[in-house]
């Protein structure tokens, strides 16, 4: 275990945040126990912003929830940040509800997954009944992925059939199921490997496995993986600064062939940002990442991404994601992209 907090981490990423210039600037906001800090620690690592034209400007947060919305989505929403990324029903919702948001840029299959004590009779989603099961909040992905497969493959709602408990961080999700407070839980994918690798708790179901179950993520006739969560801006930051939300594909094309190579570069994040730097916990988690981002998207992308909301709509109903339809201009794929 390292001596990580949020502090520490945001001093590693201070020494390479360096000065704008005359650059525009693109405040990106990101929990300090998300995966994306890895790819942006990157980015700043290496000046890929500067490379492209733009400057991030990178400050990590809490991952507890305002208002019934993640820290991020309230500072995008209240003008503190231009850079966030949710998946993205819950962006759809807040879109539907006035929020002036888009989707124009990928991130990837950011879904977690199914988390028990070893010796659990629940070896399934088939068992949870009767169970307590931790969730972030109701309206979490990785329980509405969890409701639709449940009705769809096993003929019952585990909302009405089992009691999720609201936890409202990360952090406290991994209390309750230490303090058995909880029967399992549905932690996100980064930090299921500081719990299993480092306690007496085993992974029942990867929630990537629902996701393909559900999406027919074969579209096209090609493998084409279905991104769950996105980068999103404001309109009015896009429409004042496009150049800089190209700069940011670009600089993120960069930072995601760099993880893919690069072992050391591992080790570093390891070191410097995971509050577990075990070897086998770094190596899950760099596995991980690289099987899940998504590089870039197009319309076959967003087709297979439609066809996973109508289909999670279809089986646990609007009620489960919070919307209705996914609203017109949620996605920009129209951006001028760089080579």
């Amino acid at each position: 275990m390292t001596d990580i907090d949020i502090s520490t981490q945001q001093a590693a990423i201070d020494e390479y945040q360096g000065d704008p210039g005359d650059r525009p600037v693109l405040r990106a906001r990101f929990e300090h126990n998300g995966s994306p800090r890895y790819l942006l620690y990157t980015i700043k690592r290496f000046g890929y912003d500067h490379d492209h034209g733009f400057h991030l400007d990178l400050q990590l947060v809490s991952d507890e929830l305002d208002e019934g919305r993640e820290t991020v989505e309230a500072k995008l929403q209240e003008g503190d940040a231009d850079l966030i990324d949710i998946d993205y029903v819950s962006t759809a919702r807040e879109r539907t509800a006035g929020a002036p948001i888009v989707a124009f840029h990928p991130y990837g299959r950011t879904v977690g997954g199914l988390v028990v004590p070893e010796d659990s009779p629940i070896d399934g989603l088939d068992a949870l009944s009767g169970h307590r099961i931790g969730v972030v909040r109701r309206l979490d992905k990785n329980w509405i992925l969890v409701r639709a497969a449940c009705r769809e493959f096993h003929g019952f709602d585990p909302d009405e059939t089992a009691t999720p408990v609201e936890a409202g961080s990360k952090v406290e999700l991994t209390r309750l199921l230490e303090d058995g407070e909880v029967d399992g839980v549905l932690q996100f994918w980064q930090i299921i490997p500081e719990i299993v690798e480092t306690g007496p708790y085993r992974e029942v179901l990867p929630m990537s496995r629902v996701v393909d179950r559900l999406a027919d993520a074969d579209a096209g006739g090609e493998d084409r993986p279905i991104p769950v969560s996105t980068f999103l801006t404001s309109e009015d930051y896009l429409a004042a600064h496009p150049d800089a939300v190209r700069g940011f594909q670009g600089a993120y094309r960069d930072a995601v062939d760099r993880l893919q190579r690069d072992d050391d570069l591992w080790d570093e994040i390891g070191e410097r940002l995971m509050y577990e730097d075990d070897p086998a916990v770094v190596r899950a988690v760099r596995d991980r990442w690289r099987e899940m981002v998504v590089r870039d998207w197009d319309e076959g992308t967003v087709d297979g991404m439609e066809r996973l909301f109508d289909r999670l709509k279809g089986v646990a109903g609007a009620d489960a994601l919070g919307v209705a339809e996914l609203p017109d201009g949620l996605f920009r794929l129209d951006l001028e992209v760089e080579a």
